[in-house]
C-alpha cells in the first residue's frame, strides 16, 4: 500500500493505493493522522487506486472520522473492492461517498 498527499486549492486530498489489510490498515491510520495533524479544512481519501479494502481499512477511515474536528472528510470508492464494502457496512452514511475524485473536490467546495 502507498499514500500520497495533494493540495487541490483548499482541499488535502490523500491517495490510496494497493491493498488496506490487517498489515497495511496502521500505515493507512499514521497517513491519516499525519494529514489531519496539518488541520485541512477538508480532506478526500481517494480510495480509486485500492484494490482490497478490509475491516482494518474501513476501521482506519472511522477512526479518521472520529478525530477529524473541524475537517469535513469525503470519500472517493468506486467499484467491488471500496465502494460494496462501505456500503455494505453502512459507512456510506458515516462518510460523503464519491465515485470520482472530481465530484468529490467539486461537493465539498459547495459546502
Amino acid at each position: 500500500m502507498t499514500t500520497k498527499v495533494t493540495v487541490h486549492d483548499d482541499v488535502t486530498v490523500l491517495t490510496v493505493a494497493g491493498e488496506v489489510d490487517l498489515a497495511t490498515a496502521p500505515a493507512l491510520d499514521s497517513a491519516i493522522d499525519t494529514t489531519l495533524g496539518g488541520k485541512p479544512a477538508a480532506l478526500v481519501i481517494d480510495l480509486s487506486e485500492v484494490s482490497f479494502l478490509a475491516s482494518a481499512g474501513m476501521a482506519a477511515l472511522v477512526a479518521a472520522h472520529q478525530r477529524a474536528g473541524g475537517t469535513r472528510i469525503a470519500v472517493v470508492a468506486d467499484g467491488p473492492a471500496t465502494s460494496r464494502q462501505l456500503k455494505m457496512t453502512s459507512l456510506d452514511q458515516v462518510f460523503a461517498l464519491h465515485p470520482t475524485l472530481t465530484e468529490a473536490l467539486d461537493a465539498l467546495r459547495s459546502n
